[in-house]
C-alpha cells in the first residue's frame, strides 16, 4: 500500500462557520468517494485558508466526519494579490493502491479554476 497525497479546494460565498461546515465536508467527502477511500485510509490532512477566512477553522469543520484520530492541521495561505478569495485548500495523505497518476484531485464550487489541469 503506497502514501498518496490528494490535493483538493472548495470556494466559500462569504466567510461563515455554516457555509465552512458544509464546504469543507462536502470536499473531504468527495475526495475520499472520487479515489474509493473511506476515512480509515486517511494519514493527515493539510488545510490552507485565504486569509479573508475568520470564522472557523477548516480542521474544525472537519471533525463533523468523525475523524477525531486523524492529524489535521491549518495554515494561512499566502495573501497573493489578485488570488481568488476565501478558499480553503486541503492537502490529504492517504494509504491508496492507485498510482499516483490515477489519484483524483477534486476542486469545488468555483475552485475548479484554480487548477484546470486538475480539477475533475
Amino acid at each position: 500500500m503506497a502514501v498518496r497525497a490528494i490535493r483538493g479546494a472548495t470556494h466559500l460565498s462569504a466567510d461563515d462557520a455554516e457555509e465552512m461546515g458544509e464546504a469543507v465536508v462536502e470536499l473531504v467527502r468527495a475526495m475520499l468517494e472520487r479515489n474509493g477511500l473511506s476515512t480509515d485510509d486517511l494519514i493527515s490532512v493539510l488545510f490552507t485558508a485565504t486569509p479573508d477566512l475568520l470564522s472557523v477553522f477548516p480542521a474544525g469543520a472537519a471533525r463533523a466526519l468523525d475523524i477525531g484520530d486523524v492529524p489535521l492541521i491549518c495554515a494561512q495561505e499566502i495573501d497573493v494579490r489578485g488570488a481568488m478569495p476565501r478558499v480553503v485548500r486541503v492537502m490529504a495523505h492517504v494509504e491508496c493502491d492507485r498510482p499516483r497518476s490515477a489519484v483524483v484531485h477534486v476542486y469545488l464550487r468555483g475552485a475548479e479554476a484554480l487548477r484546470a489541469d486538475l480539477a475533475q
